[in-house]
């Protein structure tokens, strides 16, 4: 957890952090998961979940022992939803790919070092992959949103996160090492598209291409999963011209005016 200096701001820090850990997923995190992922002791972390679940924006499954986000949390994210008009941008673009292609489709966004996946809308094709859902988190260059969007930052940007890169991907390091990456960063800026072949699981590919801000930032990243004889060569710039084509209406649509920040 980060600590800051500011007198009360460690403690919002601990909770926005461990509300992150059990939003990962779903099902939520067991006590056991938090503590590692969080660092800190037990008692706090058991002390931290318990005030949050007494206010509501936490729970805890009697039935899987697990911690899981709490219905305050499906409220504040209901009214926040009216400010970020996802659905109205994101969603027909994702229908679109589903529909064409038969593979999951998925949008994620930015969130400083890392990708977060927003919307998902599920294709035909009966066998799926599901590394990715909403809710899931991976580090910048990780995955092909990630690897989409961190192709495109300012050189410097990739080179800071390139300078730390094992404490930055964390357990993904190992698949996705120095080389790897820029070999995939480089691919992506020349294809326009980021290709991912089944290095966060083996089997599970996907593809991705960067949506920019009206900066021409890429903030956000439209993106393909499914298994591995769907994305072979001769697939593979169908389903990159296909993403770059949405992303790019939504990026036009966000030059028009339209903001998902």
């Amino acid at each position: 957890m980060t600590q800051v200096p500011v007198q009360g701001a460690q403690v919002v820090s601990r909770i926005a952090g461990l509300l992150r850990i059990v939003g990962h997923r779903a099902e939520g995190c067991s006590l056991v998961e938090v503590v590692r992922e969080s660092g800190l002791t037990r008692p706090t972390v058991h002390r931290l979940l318990s005030s949050l679940a007494s206010e509501g924006l936490l729970d805890h499954d009697a039935r899987t022992g697990n911690w899981v986000l709490g219905p305050e949390i499906l409220l504040m994210g209901s009214v926040a939803s009216a400010r970020f008009p996802l659905e109205d941008i994101a969603r027909p673009s994702l229908r679109r790919l589903a529909e064409e292609t038969g593979e999951s489709a998925f949008f994620s966004i930015r969130r400083g070092s890392e990708t977060v996946c927003l919307l998902r809308e599920e294709g035909s094709f009966p066998v799926r992959s599901f590394v990715l859902h909403e809710g899931v988190r991976f580090p910048l260059g990780v995955a092909s949103a990630g690897t989409a969007i961190m192709a495109f930052l300012p050189e410097d940007e990739q080179e800071q996160l390139l300078a730390h890169w094992d404490a930055h991907a964390g357990p993904f390091a190992a698949a996705h090492t120095v080389d790897v990456v820029r070999a995939n960063l480089a691919r992506t800026r020349q294809a326009g598209y980021a290709v991912n072949p089944g290095l966060v699981l083996e089997g599970s590919w996907g593809m991705g291409a960067a949506v920019f801000d009206q900066a021409g930032r890429p903030a956000w990243a439209l993106s393909l999963t499914g298994i591995e004889p769907r994305f072979r060569a001769e697939r593979q710039e169908v389903l990159g011209r296909l993403l770059m084509e949405e992303a790019h209406r939504i990026t036009v649509q966000l030059g028009s005016g339209k903001d998902l920040l």
